[in-house]
């Protein structure tokens, strides 16, 4: 097993991360096809993170963070910066430990997930994402407040709590050959893999992201960290400009490749989850089920795990996605 003392987390952080989640967060079912298995040769099984508390993984990573917090920082609160997954996480985490939150959203972000994120009682203070840069505009108002800055991904506690999706699929579905996760800032991958390669040596770690942000794949074929304009593509969780700096180190090592998906085969993939899973799922939350039906990957004969990531789609543009 590899020593996760080099990187940001390790794999006992995600355990650790797991007992202050327990009880809390859901334990969100594995899901299973017999379609599935049967259009793609493998035996999949699906971790319904569409299901978790604020219908996404985020939820793990943001509580985990703000719960090792001590009274003076809890005191003088959090401010976060998000599209909206994140966003909510972070709001239903600080609600629930009493800690007051600001989150600095995109002014284009659906309006179910500010809605949302206002809803569980966080002050929301948006921004132009073309022009302004919300994790400068983020950090300025966590100094003048004195708060602490809880970032979307590239945080060693939110690296662990959204480790522990692995922890529980494969404590569910049993040893695994290959993972798929969704792909963004890579929190959610990082502390996969940490998981998985614990747990399952030997298993084949892929990342999914959109073919319009492929920041990931150019960073991989370049070996460093590259950075893209800000991606246009339905997948709005999965909008981000570069890997993060302590997320980068732990998929370059553990993760054995990135592959990308259309967004034509992300709303296959949503359509496909919605008529044969009757599950619901958020554009970024289907990546990786699209690089699974779209074959991106070799699963034939695999123990395949597949993280469906998230649900928050308002109904209109579900709508649209599965008609397409």
């Amino acid at each position: 097993m590899i020593d996760g003392s080099e990187f940001a987390a390790s794999f006992d952080d995600v355990c650790a991360a797991a007992e202050r989640l327990r009880g809390i967060a859901h334990r969100t079912p594995v899901v299973t096809s017999k379609t599935l298995d049967e259009r793609t040769g493998a035996r999949v099984s699906l971790k319904a993170e569409n299901l978790q508390r604020i219908g996404a993984f985020k939820f793990r990573g943001a509580y985990n963070a703000i719960a090792q917090l001590d009274a003076a920082q809890r005191q003088r609160g959090v401010v976060a910066f998000s599209s909206g997954n994140h966003a909510q996480g972070v709001a239903l985490a600080a609600q629930l430990l009493d800690v007051p939150a600001t989150i600095v959203m995109p002014s284009d972000a659906p309006e179910a997930k500010l809605a949302a994120t206002r809803g569980y009682g966080a002050e929301v203070v948006t921004y132009d994402r073309e022009r302004m840069n919300r994790s400068e505009l983020a950090a300025s108002i966590a100094a003048e407040r004195g708060a602490t800055l809880v970032p979307p991904y590239d945080d060693p506690a939110i690296i662990a709590g959204q480790g522990t999706v692995a922890l529980e699929l494969l404590a569910d579905a049993g040893r695994l050959e290959v993972l798929l996760v969704p792909l963004g800032g890579g929190g959610l991958l990082s502390g996969c893999a940490l998981a998985a390669t614990a747990l399952s040596p030997g298993v084949r770690v892929f990342g999914v992201e959109p073919e319009a942000g492929d920041d990931w794949v150019r960073s991989w074929r370049a070996d460093r960290i590259v950075s893209i304009p800000v991606p246009q593509t339905i997948a709005d969780g999965q909008r981000t400009q570069a890997p993060g700096d302590l997320t980068w180190p732990i998929v370059r090592r553990l993760v054995t490749g990135i592959v990308t998906v259309s967004d034509d085969e992300i709303k296959h993939a949503m359509r496909f989850a919605f008529e044969r899973l009757k599950l619901v799922l958020e554009p970024s939350g289907a990546s990786a089920l699209a690089a699974l039906l779209s074959g991106k990957i070799d699963v034939r004969g695999a123990r395949t795990g597949v993280v469906l990531s998230g649900g928050n789609v308002d109904a209109a543009t579900f709508a649209v996605c599965i008609a397409d």
